[in-house]
């Protein structure tokens, strides 16, 4: 299992001492909370918001992305404090760059910038700047290529996507040419900044930061992405199965400015022909896999996710997490019970005081203990967090778990010994995950249910699991679903719901310094929560036609038997004692996957399935909570179990819930 490692300081100890010697003398002594020997444990806000320096610039990306015939430059607002500039002190930098600060807007307010008559940032959307700039930070937000004030096509997470962020990264550490306009030879320096730039955003802004970091870039020391893709095909397809009904080319027009509509429309054909509804890995989604170069990164890992995200699914975070586990990369994670939601709308004064002091540690070099806390942050129930030293936690290993005909007919058991016959189900596109799981104990034609006993004592799941299985279909095409759900009576946060786990309020709470023109006060939220009998903690998909080759799908020969190992989003979830544990094989899942051509009955052959699920303590750890339990009647007369309603079909861009 992936081990810890420890977080490595921006430099040798020695220079560390030596700078902070000579920082004491050129720093005031209240910029600084300090140790008893006088060394900065973290950074105050001793310098001025409403003085600091704003200002705009446009970086050159090396690309023409739009065809005409002039490098795209890509625009770039900074906010940083200007005492340090008058000192000749050189500042860190904290860097969102950003898809939707014109179209859409960022956070739960939908904030969008906004600009004074000579074209500089007034308002900034998100905490950021309102915090960190008077704590000796510059804070940058850049348009990606396509969007706002830039140059370019957005190509989806492609070479032009990162290749802007990135680009900006080089301008820092003076690797890049800037501007002062758009379209003017007018350079502009990055000399204020000393290079070390950390780089945060949720959803698509956190998936560049995924990118640019899988390059290796030079200076970008940290990244904190929330939400975040790590793979783009993973985000439309699962094993070939369409998650959405709708490419890349339909998300890219979402967000291009309105003259990069108009001069876009090769890149478009080319985001159309290159993502195949076949669900084929091509070329084009290859590229956008920062899984496969996460061997490149340098900079360490904040990783922030909902465990019931269905927009960015929890897929990305557990393949990422894994990657990163297996190059040594210095890492942290927080995991909710949200949806699609930013910690600092669930958990507001623990996030703030967390990222400061992971920014103060990462940009600064503060020794101020975080890389020796528990790695890793889990929401148990709404508003109760719990830690783990390592994660996934020591001793996680995985136990294969058989399902095997149950006492009933049509409700089968789920154990450690492999079991023999079969099952059989019709796809039913109108049916969901929840339909299935409220259904569990009744047997119905729609999916194979497989049950544990009621538990006899807490049983632990963390990390990925994986279900393999043996399917006979009756049609040319069929698609799988596989779902792990924890049966007995939970409150939750209601990840479905519009706000997918929170409320939005109406008393603000202020985190920074306000200007007239942008405001650190933020409306509260609480946590929107739903009393369940039932709650499913992974689930995953697959195109049964992608047996033979993952990266490709062929037509089903009807009536021959196929062995496929569907992947299982990563959890973290404690099924209590007197819950039991299900495993549920079914076909489409409504408004999660799209149905395929055919409408197949499959039959499942259960000497030859499995799940691998990973439990603490492993399958030792099951064997006990299962001994001595039996799998019995229907816990709930007439077999109808209560969970959160299927989510709806709304999702389809990787930003705000509202988009």
């Amino acid at each position: 299992m992936p081990t810890r490692t420890r977080f490595t300081i921006w430099r040798p100890l020695a220079a560390v001492a030596v700078t902070l010697l000579t920082a004491a003398f050129l720093t005031p002594v209240a910029a600084h909370g300090t140790t008893g020997l006088g060394a900065p444990r973290e950074s105050r806000p001793v310098h001025s918001y409403e003085h600091a320096i704003r200002e705009a610039v446009w970086v050159d990306t090396g690309l023409d992305g739009d065809g005409d015939g002039r490098p795209d430059r890509v625009a770039v607002d900074v906010v940083r404090p200007r005492e340090p500039a008058e000192r000749g002190r050189k500042v860190p930098v904290i860097m969102d760059a950003s898809p939707y600060y014109a179209c859409c807007g960022r956070g739960n307010e939908g904030q969008r910038k906004t600009y004074d008559a000579d074209g500089r940032v007034v308002g900034m959307p998100l905490f950021y700047d309102n915090y960190f700039v008077p704590r000796g930070y510059a804070v940058v937000g850049v348009d990606l290529a396509g969007t706002s004030r830039s140059d370019g096509c957005v190509d989806i997470g492609g070479r032009s996507d990162i290749r802007s962020a990135k680009a900006v990264v080089d301008w820092l550490n003076g690797r890049a040419r800037a501007y002062t306009t758009r379209t003017g030879a007018t350079t502009a320096v990055a000399d204020w900044s000393n290079g070390r730039t950390g780089m945060i955003g949720k959803s698509w802004d956190g998936t560049i930061a995924n990118g640019v970091a899988a390059t290796g870039v030079k200076g970008l020391r940290t990244i904190v992405p929330i939400a975040a893709i790590s793979s783009w095909y993973d985000y439309y397809f699962q094993q070939g199965a369409p998650l959405y009904d709708s490419g890349p080319d339909r998300l890219a027009d979402y967000v291009n400015s309105p003259d990069a509509r108009a001069r876009c429309a090769e890149t478009g054909r080319r985001l159309v022909e290159g993502a195949p509804r076949t669900g084929d890995l091509t070329p084009l989604w290859a590229e956008r896999d920062y899984v496969a170069d996460a061997r490149r990164i340098k900079a360490s890992v904040f990783v922030v996710h909902g465990l019931q995200d269905l927009n960015v699914r929890a897929r990305h975070f557990g393949q990422w997490w894994d990657a990163l586990a297996e190059n040594g990369v210095d890492r942290k994670i927080w995991l909710s019970q949200t949806g699609h939601v930013d910690p600092f709308d669930f958990r507001r004064a623990g996030w703030v005081d967390t990222l400061h002091r992971w920014f103060d540690h990462e940009l600064l070099g503060y020794d101020n203990g975080i890389d020796r806390e528990p790695m890793a942050d889990i929401e148990r129930h709404p508003d109760q967090w719990v830690t783990s030293e390592v994660w996934p936690p020591a001793g996680t290993r995985a136990a294969t778990l058989r399902p095997a005909p149950g006492p009933r007919p049509g409700v089968g058991a789920l154990g450690l010994r492999k079991g023999t016959g079969t099952a059989s189900f019709t796809d039913d596109p109108r049916l969901s995950e929840s339909d299935w799981a409220a259904r569990v104990d009744t047997p119905t034609p729609d999916k194979a249910g497989f049950v544990t006993g009621p538990l006899t004592r807490a049983l632990r799941l963390a990390g990925s699991s994986r279900v393999t299985v043996t399917a006979t279909p009756t049609t040319p095409t069929a698609h799988l679903s596989a779902v792990l759900v924890d049966l007995g009576p939970d409150t939750v946060r209601d990840y479905t719901a519009s706000g997918e786990g929170i409320t939005t309020l109406t008393d603000r709470t202020c985190w920074g310094a306000s200007t007239a023109g942008d405001s650190a006060c933020y409306k509260e939220t609480r946590a929107a929560t739903a009393d369940v009998g039932f709650t499913v903690l992974s689930r995953g998909w697959a195109d049964l036609g992608t047996h033979a080759d993952p990266g490709k799908g062929a037509p089903l020969t009807p009536g021959r038997a196929y062995t496929i190992t569907v992947e299982l989003a990563a959890t973290d979830h404690v099924v209590p004692a007197g819950h039991r544990l299900a495993l549920i094989v079914a076909g489409t899942d409504r408004d999660l996957i799209d149905p395929p051509a055919d409408t197949p009955a499959l039959s499942l052959d259960l000497a030859r399935t499995s799940a691998r699920v990973p439990f603490v303590g492993g399958a030792p750890a099951f064997a006990a909570a299962t001994a001595g339990s039996v799998t019995g009647p229907p816990a709930v007369p007439g077999g109808r179990l209560d969970g959160v309603p299927a989510a709806p079909r709304s999702h389809r861009i990787p930003g705000n819930r509202t988009a």
